[in-house]
């Protein structure tokens, strides 16, 4: 489960689009599968993607937009998804532009997680849903992939959506890779030192990502090394989470937890 992070404007659609083969890249090349080609019959057939607005035929009923599926993808498990549906007490002869934007969203990531794909490509899909409906969805995301098994890219600009759930994690700011990496490994590179005021130059030998100054104390994110030693004296050294580390790069887009901005993620949950 790959979480992709930034705020509005940041790049997160342009690069899911153009994994999904949607959208062309004007310089650069993307791969996706294991070297296939956006738009290519091979990534076509192993990629699913759900856009933010869950673009479905608004006319038609709930279970022709399953027949429509079945149609157009030759893996699609009608059974599963018409199953699913009852599940999620979406009737099938209930139109689509009828339906809540909850019970669309549950449809979209039904129609898509039913066609088996390795790789399933989500844009913001919880935009518009409210907190009862957003718990739903993550409920069905969550048991597809523990069922079926496919790499998420799961794009967001609320980092409490994906805290619980992400594996791996990049942050985009202003088109630029700012973090990539294992969830856990960036949890252990960073934390939290709290000091006193105006002495945050003791806390020099650190990589400092972002400081924080208040009247009393000075609060510093820093990246950890092994090289830097002990907490200086009078300073505390917490545990850092991942919405601290989102947020201090999102603040500062200069900053960059990355030697070279380079990133691929393929089906089996590698990446470099």
């Amino acid at each position: 489960m790959v979480a992709l992070v930034g705020p509005n404007g940041a790049g997160k659609t342009t690069l899911l689009s153009i994994a999904a083969g949607l959208l062309r890249p004007t310089s650069g090349e993307v791969t996706v599968l294991d070297g296939c080609r956006p738009g290519s019959a091979a990534a076509r057939t192993g990629i699913g993607f759900v856009a933010q607005d869950a673009p479905l035929y608004q006319h038609l009923p709930a279970g022709d937009m399953v027949a429509v599926a079945a149609k157009l993808n030759d893996s699609f498990d009608a059974d599963w998804a018409l199953a699913r549906l009852k599940e999620l007490r979406i009737a099938l002869r209930q139109k689509v532009g009828a339906l809540s934007a909850g019970q669309r969203a549950q449809l979209a990531l039904t129609l898509a997680i039913a066609k088996r794909p390795r790789l399933l490509l989500l844009d913001e899909p919880m935009a518009a849903l409210d907190p009862l409906a957003r718990h739903e969805f993550m409920a069905l995301l969550m048991a597809a992939v523990a069922e079926c098994g496919p790499t998420v890219v799961f794009s967001s600009h609320q980092v409490s959506e994906l805290e619980r759930v992400a594996d791996y994690l990049i942050v985009l700011n202003e088109g630029r890779l700012q973090v990539a990496g294992p969830v856990d490994d960036l949890l252990d590179a960073h934390r939290v030192l709290i000091g006193p005021a105006g002495n945050s130059l003791e806390a020099e030998k650190f990589a400092v990502v972002q400081a924080t100054q208040a009247a009393a104390q000075s609060q510093l994110l820093v990246r950890a090394d092994d090289r830097a030693g002990p907490v200086p004296p009078g300073w505390l050294s917490q545990p850092a989470g991942l919405t601290d580390i989102v947020l201090a790069y999102l603040r500062d887009p200069g900053q960059s937890a990355l030697p070279k901005p380079e990133l691929a993620v393929n089906a089996a949950g590698g990446s470099r």
